[in-house]
């Protein structure tokens, strides 16, 4: 998990198969339509073949958060969704929420001590894991996530 200001992922942006812009309210309900909508076309364009599940968890989980802690569950405020599919194949997501950010270093690990037995704070978690690449900008309100 990186937090640098400027991406330097091995994507290639001139190289692209498609591209994807999405908006949605900041609404909890509206996450899973717009998710699956999102996964049709991956599945469509054949980007990162075999990996779709690792990507609908992280993408859920990645727009789950902009609406929630980013857009404060404000259905007037709107998260964006940008994606990209590249010539190898490799897959690029962007979420940017309109909320104040965060510190993802700030986030405990749920995997240990009583973090364990909490029923939230593994968004982040599950995200870098699932991802090849994970990059928080903009003070926490953009998150780009990579799949090979």
């Amino acid at each position: 998990m990186s937090t640098n200001s400027e991406p330097t992922f091995d994507f290639f942006a001139d190289k692209l198969l498609f591209k994807l812009q999405v908006t949605l309210a900041a609404d909890k309900a509206a996450v899973d339509s717009v998710v699956q909508r999102i996964m049709e076309c991956i599945r469509a364009k054949d980007c990162a073949a075999g990996k779709e599940s690792e990507i609908e968890l992280a993408l859920s989980e990645a727009l789950a958060n902009a609406v929630v802690h980013g857009a404060k569950s404000d259905a007037s405020k709107i998260v964006e969704c940008d994606i990209a599919c590249d010539t190898n194949r490799s897959l690029l997501i962007v979420v940017r929420d309109p909320g104040d950010g965060f510190d993802p270093a700030s986030i405990p690990s749920p995997v240990v001590g009583e973090n364990l037995f909490s029923g939230h704070g593994r968004g982040v978690y599950l995200i870098t894991q699932l991802m090849d690449e994970v990059k928080f900008l903009k003070n926490g309100t953009e998150i780009h996530m990579i799949k090979r």
